[in-house]
């Protein structure tokens, strides 16, 4: 059970003024990241990679859909799970809208997943979702961006995950209770789920 200190409101005023200003130091630490991350080196891409889309093959250019900026939300959603993970499908519930205050700024946003694109759009309708999502099945995309391994790749040479590298999993490493409950949910077994570090299987 949750318990609270009761206080006078003088109390509670007091203390609540110095929340506020921890409040605006934090807002002006994120401000200076956000301005350090706009300001990291880009690099080319030269790869030609192909999605599937609800309009046919795409290149990763098409995928801009003639806008300057691409924001790609990497979904995990592996090829033999029956359902997305249930925390990006938390945080794609607001797509929706995101989609259209981002392109009046020049900017698309697009989910792209491994599963095929007949599962991605049988979940999308099931979850009333109308954002731009794609599926690079038969691509290199995840490997090549660190967001999709295979089993053997984090059993016998670990992985780069998240900017940095991750060692091999023990023989009998399955990722604890929770990679359990996440697997179940998303519909496939602990095998594939919990040995990925909760990014997509392969």
């Amino acid at each position: 059970m949750t318990t609270h200190v009761t206080g006078t409101r003088t109390e509670w005023l007091a203390a609540r003024l110095e929340l506020l200003e921890a409040e605006k130091e934090l807002t002006r630490r994120s401000d200076e990241l956000a301005r350090k991350r706009q300001e990291l080196p880009r690099v080319r891409i030269d790869k030609q990679y192909r999605f599937a889309t609800e309009e046919g093959s795409a290149s990763l250019a098409k995928l801009f859909r003639g806008r300057s900026q691409l924001l790609i939300y990497h979904f995990m959603f592996g090829p033999d799970y029956t359902a997305g993970c249930p925390s990006c499908s938390a945080i794609a519930d607001g797509f929706n809208g995101s989609v259209v205050h981002l392109a009046n700024h020049d900017v698309t946003l697009s989910a792209v997943s491994r599963a095929p694109l007949a599962k991605l759009q049988a979940y999308k309708q099931r979850m009333g979702w109308t954002f731009p999502w794609a599926s690079s099945f038969e691509s290199d995309f995840n490997f090549d961006f660190s967001v999709g391994f295979t089993e053997k790749q984090q059993r016998e040479q670990g992985i780069d995950y998240n900017y940095r590298h991750e060692n091999p999993l023990a023989s009998d490493a399955r990722g604890g209770d929770g990679a359990v409950k996440f697997a179940a949910m998303s519909g496939t077994a602990c095998a594939s789920a919990c040995t990925a570090h909760t990014v997509v299987p392969v």
